[in-house]
């Protein structure tokens, strides 16, 4: 079923996963054509400046997004000190399969196809979420991504996969390669000439956002 029509602006939410409760935040344009859910990198949160600003071109596009802490505030506190649970990549993925299911029974974004959006360990979270809902998340996209952290859900997953790296991230590069000679889906490495690892050089976020924009659309868009 398609979700009500809404204007655009940020909407705090709250996906429960266990017994622990996650922030996120949902954005959803009028005539949503899928919904991108973002699995931030090691060290990050939903405030993620780069995430924000590719899930801005996502929204401009006619895409809702949901970017989500994937730690606790008192696991954030941790790991800032131990950086034990960024590498946590089970909880991770289970997290973002856990706001999978919290969108299908949202009225909001209900019924919307999915995909998820991975940076740095995000990336291996991204990928196990489409391996364990293959009927939902339609297509996973990464950046600067560690797919190969996905371990046995590199071959399950089966949704369209978009891996993006900086052309200047030698040791990334070489990781996406391996990752995909694993994986069974359809997968296509963009390399963003002159980019570093956190794409900070001028154009290259930009180049993600609309890589990332036209990814949705021929694998979300299409199915709306």
């Amino acid at each position: 079923m398609a979700p009500p029509q809404q204007t655009a602006g940020r909407m705090p939410i709250q996906v429960r996963s266990g017994s622990d409760l996650l922030d996120g935040d949902l954005v959803v344009p009028p005539r949503a054509a899928g919904l991108v859910v973002f699995a931030h990198g090691s060290g990050s949160s939903r405030f993620s400046q780069r995430n924000r600003s590719v899930a801005e071109v996502l929204q401009d596009g006619g895409f809702a997004t949901l970017l989500l802490d994937l730690l606790t505030p008192s696991e954030e506190a941790i790991d800032v000190q131990t950086r034990e649970f960024r590498f946590d990549i089970d909880r991770l993925g289970r997290r973002v399969v856990a706001a999978v299911d919290w969108a299908a029974t949202d009225p909001r974004v209900a019924g919307l196809p999915i995909a998820t959006f991975g940076a740095s360990t995000g990336a291996a979270a991204a990928i196990i979420a489409a391996a364990e809902r293959p009927e939902q998340v339609r297509a996973v996209i990464s950046r600067g991504g560690r797919p190969d952290l996905a371990g046995d859900a590199l071959p399950v997953a089966l949704a369209p996969t978009l891996l993006i790296v900086g052309g200047d991230d030698d040791a990334v590069i070489v990781i996406n390669e391996n990752a995909m000679r694993a994986m069974q889906a359809p997968v296509h490495l963009e390399i963003v000439p002159g980019a570093t690892h956190l794409f900070e050089e001028p154009g290259t976020l930009e180049r993600v956002s609309w890589l990332a924009l036209d990814w949705c659309k021929r694998h979300l868009g299409e199915q709306a």
